[in-house]
């Protein structure tokens, strides 16, 4: 493939050198070992207004979404290091970026791409990254140093044979191959077989997998942990020496509850992006699956009537019932050119934490909501304050909602003495189906758990992708929702303590928490429940 071409001489708008100098650039940009979030602010800068990116295809697919879609992506293998492409783009005023895995000028080929751009009179610059060999023991829960003095010394896997035993800590990149062998290497290096050994796979990431050793258990080990000796399972970093006994008390990383879980959203990815937050911190990778559709309604007049409505006053009160109706609302808001400043003298009620924030984000705080474990429709009906004709100069009240009825809460509303205009603000239709690898992994249990937030989602999901398999936690925001799992024949895990997002995270996190705990007391290797399947084999995550 080719950088996208520059037609005209020059230099393109937004580009300028280190120095200043508006023109091309080539950067030799350090993305980190893994995590995304370990890059630096610069690093994502660059990748954000980059014309051409070269890297490898591991690092390029796992930063792609930071990119312009205009940018032209080149796999470095096809370049054979040869970075005459990237000093061409910079020619033609284009910034050109070359990745590289953890830091660009330890143990990676920078230096001679930075040599040929200076003689070449090109602009460039330098990106430090974090690498591997510090931030994958952090992660481990492994200090390379015990206290402000220590010695580390730093190799590759493929020169082992030539580092001799000494005080402090080796730390050895490139270790995903030959591990019974580096461990004879180091012993025949004058190391002590009882020498402490770790080795973790894929470190900062999710699929993230520590074992730890002695140079002369290591074989036994990791067939114990089920890793095959044969079988390369990703990246692998090796660390020697003491402090690898801190392991045990310092893992913070692989021992969070829902670590490496594969987790079943099925919202909309506006709905569900509180929800994978604090999934995501509790390690587990979350992946959204959008079971309903919203669609404007068939007849928009009603939405029509009631915007002018509340400008001119009509209403005392607007109920929403879901962030949906929310949105909608606003939509239609900035359609006429309003904004939250219309609902002024109205009050506001929310049914529960999500639909308040989307009320938040739009400039209104609500006047009234439903106690914590009550967040419903018919919680909302309970708290309603009555109709008092001193206190209450209007008695109407809107209700924006689906094309579902909200019968029970027009009724309550009515029998305080208000009066309840119910409008029709969107449709919700049945999401299409997910892509076929998505609804494989929900039938064969390639999900660790599923997150049910009404009796809806439980339907829609099983309506247009099957149902979970039997190994698949299933997690449900409340009794409703529970009993309407129930009867799809699902077999309820978890039922969140309070009708809210956040507390059914939380009780799922609580859940595996316990499994890990069960695991670790048995002295059995910790295992996610899609690696539990009948038939499936022990294999490094």
């Amino acid at each position: 493939m080719n950088p996208t071409p520059v037609t005209k001489t020059g230099t393109k708008a937004g580009h300028e050198a280190p120095d200043g100098r508006s023109g091309g650039l080539v950067a030799l940009v350090g993305v980190g070992p893994g995590d995304e979030g370990l890059m630096t602010v610069r690093a994502a800068a660059l990748l954000a207004r980059a014309d051409l990116v070269v890297a490898a295809s591991w690092v390029s697919e796992r930063i792609a979404h930071l990119l312009r879609p205009e940018a032209t992506v080149v796999d470095s293998a096809a370049l054979d290091s040869d970075p005459k492409m990237l000093i061409k783009a910079a020619r033609s005023g284009q910034t050109a970026l070359r990745l590289f895995s953890g830091d660009p000028f330890l143990f990676c080929t920078a230096a001679s791409d930075a040599a040929a751009c200076a003689k070449a009179k090109v602009a460039f610059e330098v990106v430090p990254g974090i690498s591997a060999a510090t931030a994958v023991p952090a992660y481990a829960g492994i200090p390379l140093t015990q206290d402000v003095t220590g010695d580390v010394r730093i190799t590759h896997a493929a020169e082992v044979s030539r580092m001799s035993a000494g005080p402090g800590t080796l730390v050895i990149l490139g270790a995903e191959t030959g591990i019974a062998d580096i461990a004879k290497m180091l012993i025949a290096g004058g190391w002590p077989d009882s020498t402490p050994f770790a080795i973790t796979w894929n470190g900062t990431t999710t699929d993230q997998h520590t074992v730890v050793s002695t140079l002369a258990t290591v074989t036994a080990d990791l067939k114990a942990a089920g890793v095959s000796l044969l079988t390369a399972h990703g990246r692998a970093i090796a660390v020697v020496g003491e402090v690898v006994k801190a392991q045990r008390s310092l893992s913070w990383f692989e021992t969070r509850p829902l670590f490496g879980w594969r987790v079943l959203v099925p919202r909309t990815k506006e709905q569900a992006a509180s929800v994978c937050d604090q999934l995501r911190a509790s390690g587990a990778v979350p992946e959204q699956v959008p079971t309903i559709a919203v669609e404007p309604p068939r007849t928009p007049q009603q939405m029509e009537r009631a915007v002018r409505g509340l400008v001119t006053g009509r209403y005392q009160w607007v109920a929403f019932t879901s962030a949906n109706a929310v949105r909608a609302v606003r939509e239609k808001f900035e359609e006429y050119g309003l904004d939250a400043r219309a609902f002024a003298g109205v009050k506001v009620a929310a049914v529960g934490e999500q639909t308040a924030a989307s009320l938040r984000a739009f400039g209104i705080t609500p006047d009234l909501m439903p106690a914590d474990d009550e967040q419903s429709a018919e919680g909302l009906a309970k708290s309603w304050p009555p109709y008092d004709d001193l206190l209450d100069p209007i008695n109407r009240v809107l209700l924006p909602r689906a094309d579902i009825a909200t019968e029970g809460l027009v009724a309550r509303l009515t029998e305080l003495g208000w009066e309840a205009e119910d409008v029709t603000a969107y449709r919700t239709v049945r999401a299409a189906p997910p892509p076929a690898p998505i609804r494989e992994a929900i039938k064969g249990g390639g999900f660790d758990a599923v997150l049910f937030t009404s009796s809806s989602t439980v339907r829609n999901l099983i309506g247009i992708a099957g149902k979970p398999h039997a190994v698949t936690v299933i997690a449900v925001i409340g009794p409703e929702t529970a009993k309407t799992a129930a009867e799809f024949g699902l077999r309820v895990d978890v039922v969140a303590p309070s009708p809210s997002t956040a507390a059914l995270v939380d009780a799922l996190s609580e859940y595996g928490a316990s499994m890990r705990d069960a695991a670790v007391e048995a002295g059995e290797p910790v295992r996610r429940p899609s690696e539990r399947r009948r038939g499936a084999r022990r294999r490094l995550r």
